[in-house]
């Protein structure tokens, strides 16, 4: 396993990030496995050389955070591990991402305010069962609370040593940018990663959210690196439920996403490229993403121990320039998304 620092900082982190959103309680999603499940998975990860793992407070309404600390209490050292989780929307198991009602119902237990911040850390170490976080993430924007108290927050917790670096996920690149600023205006810790959506499906954050972080050393570690699987090849616009697993069969939020004709014509061009070198396409999907500069490690979602082992061999293939440039070709421009 190669590592990377992260960002502009001294932090090693493995070119491969687990997501822990796969694992916690199948109450919250249908496709997420329980712990007898998921240990050997984890495990796998850590014999690996895997060292940076990712989940959020909301994940399965914390079950997520309480299996990646005691997974990791179990298979490796504190000192050498990096735990990630992120901050925003509320613990609850009835939320489902996108909830209109979610101020109205949850006013404080939600969002970005000094108030929630402050609690929700407290929360999720207690669940980690550790006595601090190396990447805190704010999970998405706030519209309704002032970015600079939630800068001065984030910035108190790095003070205080229950947080050691401070992170982003799924915004404008002119939010970001003015976070950024703000934070260095008032000598506050900036943001040292951004957690995007990039794939070789969706590149639209390389207009202007890439071209930021890369001139900013701030580092990219995006989420679904395989289009929530779709990059396999194994769906048809005839059947886009045949991805042979439970979450690509209830998957609707991916469906919204991809799926297009200029998509699947992307994933032919993958599975092109991948044949010829007798490789997988998730393995080449990988691989493309990793010669990104800039990109210091995809999170990758794995309910196999394949899964990570072919996230992991992927760090070793070689693209060549030719290669990659016929992987980019196919890509079509999305309609704005916005970052749900």
């Amino acid at each position: 396993m190669d590592y990377v620092n992260l960002g502009k900082t001294g932090l090693k982190v493995s070119r491969i990030c687990l997501g822990m959103m796969t694992y916690g309680t199948s109450q919250w999603r249908p496709w997420i496995l329980d712990e007898a499940e998921s240990r050997p998975i984890v495990k796998r990860a850590v014999e690996l050389g895997i060292n940076f793992f990712d989940t959020a407070d909301m994940y399965s309404a914390g079950a997520s955070e309480e299996l990646t600390g005691k997974f990791l209490r179990e298979f490796t050292r504190r000192d050498e591990v990096v735990i990630a989780t992120k901050v925003f929307f509320p613990v609850d198991l009835g939320f489902q991402p996108g909830t209109a009602d979610m101020a109205s119902k949850w006013p404080n237990t939600a969002g970005l305010s000094r108030k929630h911040i402050f609690a929700a850390v407290e929360a999720s170490l207690k669940r980690l069962g550790v006595d601090y976080i190396d990447l805190y993430q704010i999970h998405r924007w706030d519209y309704q609370t002032p970015i600079e108290e939630t800068l001065e927050a984030l910035h108190d917790l790095v003070r205080s040593g229950k947080v050691r670096y401070i992170g982003a996920s799924s915004m404008w690149a002119w939010q970001f940018a003015k976070a950024q600023h703000i934070a260095q205006s008032n000598g506050w810790m900036r943001f040292v990663s951004m957690q995007n959506h990039y794939n070789l499906i969706y590149r639209e954050e390389e207009r202007e959210m890439i071209p930021f972080c890369r001139d900013q050393g701030v580092a990219l570690i995006p989420w679904s690196p395989l289009a929530r699987g779709f990059l396999v090849g194994n769906r048809t616009p005839d059947d886009i439920k045949a991805g042979q697993t439970p979450r690509a069969k209830n998957d609707d939020f991916a469906r919204r996403l991809y799926y297009r004709d200029e998509d699947f014509a992307v994933v032919d061009r993958l599975s092109e490229v991948a044949s010829r070198r007798g490789e997988s396409n998730a393995k080449i999907g990988y691989a493309w993403l990793l010669h990104q500069p800039g990109l210091a490690a995809p999170i990758v979602g794995a309910s196999k121990i394949a899964h990570i082992e072919e996230a992991v061999a992927a760090t070793r293939v070689k693209l060549s320039g030719e290669e990659i440039q016929h992987l980019n070709e196919p890509y079509q421009p999305h309609p704005v998304l916005g970052h749900t």
